[in-house]
């Protein structure tokens, strides 16, 4: 039998501020995102061939034909909607259903729970058996759109270095490292290399790949806040570039 304590928890610790510094955290990075989404503007410096990985692929006709790197395939959005609504859809739904960023919404935003050894205020626990949370279970599925995103992220990259090379071609090669990172850390991506695999011995590449992935997803947590956190610094980069408020920085022209 469960002892019966009427405190919702003993811990005298400071438990509330992780919860609270994800929650800020996530609110303030999906405010930045939310409104460069709908900006529509600033995502492309044409001399440098600079593309914010927000607006990469851009695809519908509004897009600036120099920054349509595989063309404008799709028609005029209407109304207020922006190219990044085409992708954003699928980088969203892959760090949403991303196992540490669960983890982390859960807490700061639903409090189930806030914290270890502290009751959640919810009566009723029906796991992710249900509508809307049993969409939790696509998450390989996101991960393999993500991982076709980052593959065109690096080719845009790799394409900037065609005009020489600037602070903003190692912001975009940093960004594409931490997205890498975080992408192969993935929990999905380290089950497809080796979690079915009965006997390691019998599949050596596999083997090493998995244990490879495995080391990188001890660090899934860190690598998830800094890619997201540098995506945003990527976009802001390229963003003051193209509006003309800051130059950027040339190494070699």
């Amino acid at each position: 039998m469960r002892a019966q304590i009427g405190q919702r928890t003993l811990r005298t610790d400071r438990w509330w501020l992780p919860p609270l510094m994800t929650f800020v955290g996530l609110l303030l990075i999906s405010i930045y995102a939310g409104v460069r989404t709908f900006m529509g503007d600033h995502y492309w410096v044409d001399e440098y061939r600079y593309l914010t990985p927000m607006y990469s692929p851009c695809l519908t006709a509004e897009c600036l034909p120099n920054a349509a790197h595989f063309g404008r395939l799709l028609p005029e959005l209407p109304g207020f909607l922006t190219p990044p609504v085409i992708i954003i859809p699928f980088l969203l739904g892959f760090r949403v259903t991303c196992y540490y960023y669960r983890k982390a919404y859960y807490r700061a935003a639903w409090l189930s729970p806030p914290a270890c050894a502290v009751a959640e205020p919810h009566t009723k626990y029906t796991g992710e058996t249900r509508f809307p949370l049993i969409a939790q279970n696509l998450h390989r599925y996101f991960f393999y759109v993500a991982s076709l995103l980052l593959l065109i992220n690096i080719y845009d990259a790799i394409f900037a270095f065609s005009t020489g090379i600037g602070l903003g071609n190692i912001v975009l090669l940093v960004n594409v490292a931490l997205l890498g990172a975080y992408t192969l850390s993935c929990h999905s991506c380290r089950h497809i290399a080796g979690g079915r695999l009965k006997h390691f011995s019998k599949h050596p590449v596999r083997y090493w790949a998995w244990t490879q992935i495995s080391k990188l997803n001890a660090k899934h947590m860190q690598l998830a806040w800094a890619s997201l956190i540098f995506v945003c610094v990527t976009d802001l980069y390229v963003a003051l570039v193209a509006s003309g408020t800051i130059s950027d920085l040339r190494f070699v022209n």
